[in-house]
C-alpha cells in the first residue's frame, strides 16, 4: 500500500504534464511539416522529472517535506503554504486510489507476478482515466506500451494464456473500432476516439478474450450511471461529450479483480 501511494504522487506528476508534452511535440511536429518557423527554444526543460512541482498561483517550488502522500496534503490543510491558495482533492484522491487498489491487489494476489502485473496495470488504468477525464487524450505513450507489457506478462501465463492475450488484443482493437465506424457511416459523427481502441486492446492483452465483454458490459453500464447521474444532477447537456476511456478503467479493473467470480455467478443462473 505504501508503494502504491509512493506511486500515486507520481501519477499526480504523469496526469498533469504527459498531455502537455504531447502538446509541445505535436506542435513542433505540425511547424516542420508546414515549414513554419521554429517556435523559441525554450530555456526550462519539462518532462516528468523536471522542472520541481510548483504552486500554478504563486509559483512555490513544492519541498520535499510538502511531497509526502495524503499526510502533506493533511499538514497543510489543502492549501499552499506560500500563498495560502487550495490545493486540488484530485492530488489525494489520486495517491489514495492508487494506495488503496495496490494494497487489495497484493491481498487478493499475493506477494508475486500477478501482484506485480496489478498494480502496473492499475497504475496504467489511474493515469489513463484522470487524463482522458481532463484532455480526451488516451496517449500512445501508455496504451501501447501497456498493450505490450500485457502479453510480456502473458507469455508466463500471469493473468491467462498467451493465445487468450494475443486474441484480446485483437478483438479489443476492432470491436471499439467496428463501433467507431458503424457509428460515424450512420451519423457522418465520431462517436469515439482511437484511444479507446488501443485502451481496450490493452485490457484484452492483459485479461484474455473472455474477460472482453465482460469489461464493455462494465463500462458500459458505468458511463450510462455516470452519464445520467450528470445529466440529471450537474445539469449537463446531452450534446457534451463524456470521454470512454475512464469507463474502459473501470470495467478493466473490475474484469481484473472479480472477472472469473462474475463470469461463474452469471453461468450459474444457467
Amino acid at each position: 500500500m505504501l508503494l502504491g501511494l509512493v506511486v500515486g504522487s507520481f501519477l499526480n506528476v504523469v496526469i498533469h504534464r504527459l498531455p502537455k508534452m504531447l502538446e509541445r511535440q505535436w506542435r513542433t511536429e505540425c511547424a516542420e511539416l508546414t515549414g513554419e518557423a521554429a517556435q523559441p527554444v525554450e530555456v526550462e526543460a519539462f518532462n516528468l522529472v523536471v522542472p520541481r512541482s510548483r504552486c500554478p498561483s504563486c509559483g512555490h517550488g513544492v519541498t520535499a517535506i510538502e511531497n509526502i502522500p495524503l499526510l502533506s496534503y493533511a499538514a497543510l490543510r489543502g492549501r499552499c503554504s506560500s500563498c495560502g491558495v487550495r490545493i486540488s482533492l484530485r492530488y489525494p484522491l489520486v495517491e489514495a486510489l492508487s494506495g488503496f487498489l495496490c494494497g487489495y491487489a497484493a491481498w487478493r494476489f499475493g506477494l508475486g507476478a500477478a501482484a506485480l502485473g496489478a498494480f502496473i496495470f492499475t497504475w496504467a488504468m489511474i493515469a489513463l482515466a484522470f487524463i482522458d477525464l481532463d484532455t480526451f487524450y488516451l496517449p500512445d505513450s501508455i496504451t501501447l506500451l501497456l498493450l505490450w507489457v500485457g502479453l510480456l506478462f502473458n507469455l508466463f501465463r500471469v493473468f491467462t494464456d498467451l493465445e487468450s492475450a494475443v486474441i484480446g488484443a485483437v478483438a479489443g482493437y476492432l470491436a471499439l473500432w467496428s463501433v467507431f465506424w458503424t457509428y460515424r457511416l450512420a451519423t457522418g459523427k465520431e462517436g469515439m476516439g482511437y484511444g479507446d481502441f488501443k485502451l481496450l486492446a490493452a485490457i484484452g492483452a492483459w485479461l484474455g478474450w473472455k474477460m472482453l465483454p465482460l469489461a464493455i458490459l462494465l463500462a458500459s453500464c458505468a458511463g450510462a450511471v455516470i452519464g445520467i447521474a450528470l445529466i440529471v444532477f450537474a445539469r449537463r447537456g446531452r450534446d457534451t461529450p463524456i470521454p470512454f476511456g475512464p469507463y474502459l478503467a473501470i470495467g478493466g479493473l473490475v474484469a481484473m479483480f472479480y472477472g472469473e467470480e462474475i463470469a461463474r455467478q452469471y453461468l450459474g443462473f444457467f
